[in-house]
């Protein structure tokens, strides 16, 4: 229910009620079929960032083209980085435990 508040959501359908009040009454040019494929373009656009915040949060694999991957990707090298610096001073406390 959250990701239905979402604010590009939110924009796309107020530009698509604005844009169906704009061409309600005249007839269709080929600026307005272009501004409907454009708000389409839009639409799938705001649903597709809602589907990959969705997935990141459940801890599904995200696409790599998706903005939802590159914080994945930042939030694994910091473990990464966090397990290799735990491993190594385990190591170093085992050396001088042995010395």
């Amino acid at each position: 229910m959250r990701y239905l508040f979402s604010t590009g959501l939110i924009a796309a359908i107020s530009a698509g009620i604005s844009l169906l009040r704009g061409t309600r009454q005249e007839p269709i040019t080929w600026r307005a079929a272009l501004s409907w494929v454009s708000w389409g373009i839009t639409m799938a656009l705001a649903v597709g960032a809602v589907v990959d915040m969705n997935r990141e949060r459940r801890g599904v694999l995200v696409d790599a083209d998706s903005p939802q991957s590159v914080k994945k990707s930042k939030k694994a090298q910091r473990l990464q980085f966090r397990s290799q610096k735990a491993l190594a001073d385990a190591q170093d406390h085992a050396k001088d435990r042995r010395s």
